[in-house]
């Protein structure tokens, strides 16, 4: 009984119809946004909108693994976390196993679950499928599921990150000139 529309997007297309979705959901917020994602390398417009809306006051959270299959891609995703935290951004690290979720859920209301993971590859080079559901049931199910998720996961504090080693933040640094590739 819920209002779904499947979503396809793909490198030959003009548009990038997936994206554009993830973005009209990340602006549309308005109380509280949730993201789960096994590799964070967000375009421009992605990131821009993820810290416009934490700095509204939006409760922006976002959940990755804290191990990931691949280290470049991880090392990448982690270079994008002082500037999301800095912006009141929540990141939260999954410990219980290699977290694989591609969901979204914004303010009881909107969700969506597919293939597309928030970075340069899903949103330009592959082919995705992702589903929007427009209803409060799904909405409520998927806020659920990264709220279970959450209780293994740690929140990620911006001090402590700041702490790391100056040859992790350099590393970092170095593979997000790349991120477009990975």
């Amino acid at each position: 009984e819920s209002l779904i529309q499947i979503v396809t997007s793909d490198p030959i297309g003009k548009c990038r119809d997936i994206m554009q979705g993830l973005l009209l959901a990340i602006t549309s917020a308005r109380r509280y946004l949730y993201i789960q994602t096994p590799y964070l390398l967000p375009n421009e417009p992605i990131l821009v909108a993820l810290k416009t809306v934490a700095q509204a006051g939006v409760d922006v959270r976002v959940m990755i693994p804290a191990k990931a299959d691949t280290r470049l891609t991880h090392w990448g995703t982690l270079s994008y976390l002082d500037e999301l935290m800095e912006a009141g951004v929540k990141l939260y690290m999954y410990h219980k196993g290699f977290l694989h979720s591609k969901l979204l859920v914004c303010d009881d209301m909107l969700s969506t679950v597919g293939s597309t993971n928030m970075d340069f590859r899903s949103f330009e080079h592959n082919f995705e499928v992702n589903a929007f559901m427009y209803d409060r049931a799904s909405a409520l199910l998927l806020k659920e599921i990264f709220m279970t998720d959450q209780k293994d996961a740690e929140l990620v504090q911006l001090k402590s990150w700041r702490m790391r080693p100056w040859y992790r933040k350099v590393g970092e640094s170095v593979i997000r000139l790349f991120a477009p590739l990975l």
